[in-house]
């Protein structure tokens, strides 16, 4: 009866575990063990129509950003471009480069400097194109 009981247990742990990354998956968000999180091209697409964050682009080189971007800081020179960082360590802020691995540094970046609100749109302009979106270039 008690080996019932300790598989029963195991068999409900394991459901609810799997209900809860499918609920995660399906919403479009995943937790990282770094302290931001990853979003998928339809939770930022949601995201930009109503759009309550700061939006940094980290690309180099620059290759046209996301409309709505608020700030062109390259990758590897986060730290350098704190004076343009919101001040404020709870502001929600969503970094991308143009496919992933620009945006991953960044973002660990930004958690290392404090930050607690830190998004990572994955696929990045690649993403942003590929679900029918436009890029916009900045006057020269």
């Amino acid at each position: 009866m008690t080996k019932i009981n300790h598989r029963l247990g195991i068999l409900l742990i394991t459901a609810s575990v799997l209900i809860l990354v499918t609920l995660v998956i399906s919403n479009g968000w995943s937790w990282n063990s770094n302290g931001y999180q990853n979003i998928t091209t339809d939770r930022f697409v949601e995201m930009m129509e109503h759009k309550d964050f700061v939006l940094i682009d980290v690309h180099i080189p620059y290759a046209g950003e996301i409309p709505e971007t608020d700030l062109l800081i390259p990758f590897n020179d986060i730290k350098q471009h704190k004076n343009e960082l919101p001040d404020d360590k709870n502001t929600k802020i969503v970094v991308h480069c143009m496919s992933g691995p620009m945006g991953y540094v960044a973002a660990e970046k930004l958690v290392s400097m404090g930050y607690r609100q830190v998004i990572h749109f994955q696929g990045g302009m690649v993403s942003w194109i590929n679900s029918g979106k436009r890029l916009v270039n900045r006057p020269e």
